[in-house]
């Protein structure tokens, strides 16, 4: 298996880094996810993503934005959607980060969002059979998700 490179390079001392690798969750969610949580405190990238989960608070949906419902409250974009299988997903990693932070000796308290990203994962194939012999594509979509904690001061 190949070696996975991070994106960015940063100082060990400083930084914890975590990555999901083939998760099952959308893209499009998954992007617009990792752009609002980006240069967030990790605590309240933490909270945002429980608010997500218990629909309090949309993810505002920026590129993939077409025939998306407008969501209520002076959020400042009129399209927004609650996903909730990849808040949960993404929130896994993030503790997985704070986890290493924890193991290097960093201040979990001071340690904000320096980068994070998502790219791209394998496709599953499958078919599911239909009438007359025919078979209809059944595929499953998945991302690589990187994050890279930094701590602040």
């Amino acid at each position: 298996m190949a070696k996975l490179k991070y994106k960015i390079q940063t100082n060990p001392e400083k930084t914890a880094r975590a990555m999901g690798r083939n998760v099952p969750i959308s893209r499009k969610h998954a992007r617009e996810i990792c752009r609002a949580i980006n240069g967030m405190k990790l605590d309240e990238a933490i909270r945002f993503l429980e608010d997500v989960i218990e629909m309090k608070r949309p993810v505002l949906f920026k590129r993939h934005c077409k025939k998306v419902g407008h969501r209520k409250g002076k959020l400042g974009w009129h399209a927004g959607r609650y996903p909730i299988k990849a808040s949960r997903e993404i929130l896994k990693i993030l503790n997985y980060a704070r986890a290493n932070a924890e193991y290097k000796g960093l201040n979990t308290e001071k340690l904000r969002i320096k980068h994070i990203s998502t790219n791209k994962g394998i496709t599953i194939k499958r078919y599911m059979p239909r009438a007359f012999g025919r078979a209809t594509p059944k595929f499953q979509e998945t991302v690589h998700i990187q994050v890279i904690l930094e701590e602040f001061h």
